[in-house]
């Protein structure tokens, strides 16, 4: 694998989801399948992902500032900022930002999944230019497997 760099004014942003801005910084491409990693800065309050697994791949979650509540199988903990955490494949896992705070979190993919065109539909359901019915028609080609959580539920229900 070469090196890969991406400055920070050269990073793609998306800008379709009102509660938050995704920077794509890595996919399977630019890395030789080592890793995926994208930059999320959430809204106060906004909600991410909703409760899925992927069975091919860890997820890393450090937050470089806020709070970000998150699904941890049938646990719900709160990461501040400095913090990391590993979701393993197979495990539920869902995340939002506090309630009344902001959070700014670096998600990263080993071994690489390829994400950039995942987040790239996300944007496109946000901007109403494809119906939301396309994320759930994505799940194995992305290896996202949405699931229901009552806990998740429950956290969220501000």
């Amino acid at each position: 694998m070469n090196h890969h760099l991406v400055r920070a004014t050269e990073a793609e942003t998306l800008t379709g989801d009102p509660g938050a801005l995704i920077e794509l910084l890595a996919d399977t491409g630019t890395t030789g399948g080592a890793l995926t990693a994208n930059r999320t800065v959430f809204r106060t309050g906004a909600d991410g992902a909703p409760p899925h697994f992927h069975t091919k791949a860890s997820e890393l979650f450090f937050v470089l500032d806020g709070e970000l509540e998150v699904l941890l199988g049938e646990d719900v903990v709160v990461l501040k900022k400095g913090d990391l955490l590993v979701v393993p494949p197979r495990t539920p896992h869902a995340f939002g930002a506090v309630e009344g705070k902001e959070a700014d979190v670096l998600f990263v993919f080993a071994p690489a999944m390829g994400r950039f065109d995942y987040y790239r539909l996300l944007d496109r359901v946000h901007r109403g230019e494809t119906e939301p019915k396309e994320i759930g028609a994505s799940q194995e080609r992305f290896d996202n497997h949405y699931v229901d959580s009552p806990e998740w539920r429950k956290a969220r229900s501000h």
